[in-house]
């Protein structure tokens, strides 16, 4: 594989993370409240990366499994199968985030870190152990797999910042 394609294959997955930050970009740039571009960021960012992202490798892993298999450079297993329905649970979970509470898409973020932190720690202990450097094991899939979950969190904690100093104080009665 020459250079190109290997940078290119290995940075595809960040489209998952580009196309949702130029989404939410453009769409809050008119936003007239922080509480307004926090929410629109966290939508963007739980059906575009998170959502539409696992829904890929769902696709991609039960689709063209040999493929896939190729470009995290290991061998077809039964396994793959599972990481495929591992991905469409994810992609579930990005969908119901767009109209989750801050503090259920806290959750959302936390059940797909597990998940996906994982996974990085899988492709990273590959990688240094056993020299896998195939393109679907380092590169744009160790970003996403750190990003996805910790942006989706850092948003949905920030969100719920914003909406308590948003409300009115209560007067206790002595």
């Amino acid at each position: 594989m020459d250079n190109f394609a290997y940078l290119a294959r290995s940075a595809f997955p960040l489209v998952w993370i580009l196309v949702p930050a130029i989404g939410a970009f453009v769409r809050a740039r008119h936003a007239t409240s922080v509480r307004e571009r926090l929410e629109i960021w966290q939508r963007w960012w739980a059906i575009g990366a998170l959502g539409f992202g696992s829904l890929w490798m769902t696709v991609a892993f039960l689709a063209f499994p040999d493929g896939m298999a190729t470009a995290i450079g290991f061998d077809r297993t039964p396994f793959m199968f599972e990481i495929a329905f591992a991905n469409l649970g994810l992609a579930v979970m990005g969908f119901r985030a767009a109209s989750a509470s801050a503090r259920e898409r806290v959750t959302i973020g936390l059940g797909a870190g597990m998940f996906l932190w994982g996974a990085l720690a899988g492709h990273v202990y590959q990688w240094f152990a056993n020299g896998v450097h195939a393109p679907g094991n380092t590169g744009g899939v160790l970003v996403n797999d750190l990003a996805i979950p910790a942006v989706m969190i850092i948003l949905a904690v920030w969100s719920r910042r914003v909406a308590a100093t948003a409300r009115p104080a209560v007067a206790t009665v002595a």
